[in-house]
């Protein structure tokens, strides 16, 4: 962009020392909220932590995990929970963000839209379970209405109805994490932009995408984590053997569980530890490699 927008970027013009003062002022203000986040973190240890170390002491070999990765059950619940993360991920993102800058620039509609568009995020689990049941089964108002009989939940295209029930429940509160992400970009970079001559199209790409970079890998890592809960509706519409193209992790943790199979479920969690910790290592360092780019 012309020198306009380069003069208004955040960070033109100021003194060398003004940014070491703000390091400063962070430091002591993590030191202040340390203490505020000592109850949370022993909860973290005690629950998350320590039953974790537990489970690892419990894998001594590589036997365990050799059977795992050879169980029929469990490749195929490793390969549906994949193939939905990687389905639904990008739809969300791409529609919420979507979605997002649409509600940012309807000033006077706001509200409404956020309202509508988060209240799915309030439903509990059973009751958007019930309705999905209402809507999708055999005599259920998708057939009545297009004049089919398609098991839309027990066939193969209850892997389409759980993507659209995630999307649906999670997009508003996707949503929100955008708009928070787009109202810290500074006015005065729209502003100079318009200044310039840039269009709508033109401000999206050298503006808005780059400014919010820092913040899609913390919005990527909770999408990642509310996908894990997507079993509960699975659970509750298709029951704990539901069609294999919907037959997710949670669903052999919960069988492995009720029969005591403890050594299988921590090799299983030790490795599903281990591919989160590698999904949230991505969604850091993302947001570097595209601003290097």
């Amino acid at each position: 962009m012309s020198r306009s927008l380069q003069s208004a970027a955040p960070g033109r013009g100021r003194r060398p020392g003004r940014g070491m003062g703000r390091r400063k002022r962070a430091g002591r203000d993590t030191r202040k909220a340390l203490p505020f986040l000592l109850l949370s973190m022993t909860g973290v240890a005690v629950f998350a932590l320590f039953p974790f170390f537990d489970a690892v002491g419990r894998t001594k070999g590589l036997a365990v995990y050799r059977e795992v990765l050879a169980n029929r059950a469990f490749r195929l619940a490793a390969g549906n929970t994949a193939r939905f993360m990687g389905t639904a991920l990008p739809l969300l993102m791409a529609v919420s963000f979507f979605l997002a800058l649409l509600v940012s620039r309807s000033c006077k509609k706001s509200r409404f839209f956020k309202t509508v568009l988060v209240l799915p995020a309030a439903v509990p689990a059973a009751g958007v379970a019930l309705l999905w049941k209402m809507v999708f089964c055999g005599d259920g108002i998708v057939n009545r209405l297009a004049g089919l009989s398609v098991d839309w939940i027990h066939g193969p295209e209850s892997f389409a109805v759980l993507v659209f029930a995630y999307l649906w429940k999670n997009t508003g509160y996707q949503m929100l994490l955008w708009l928070a992400a787009l109202a810290a970009i500074p006015d005065e970079l729209y502003e100079a932009a318009e200044v310039d001559g840039a269009g709508e199209f033109r401000k999206l790409i050298h503006i808005t995408l780059p400014q919010v970079r820092r913040a899609s890998g913390m919005i990527l890592f909770l999408a990642v984590i509310n996908s894990f809960k997507v079993f509960r509706e699975a659970y509750i519409v298709a029951g704990p053997y539901p069609h294999e193209r919907i037959y997710m992790l949670q669903h052999l943790f919960n069988h492995w569980f009720l029969n005591l199979e403890i050594e299988k479920m921590s090799a299983a969690a030790v490795m599903l530890t281990a591919c989160i910790v590698g999904t949230m290592g991505v969604s850091a360092l993302l947001p570097r490699m595209l601003k290097r780019r």
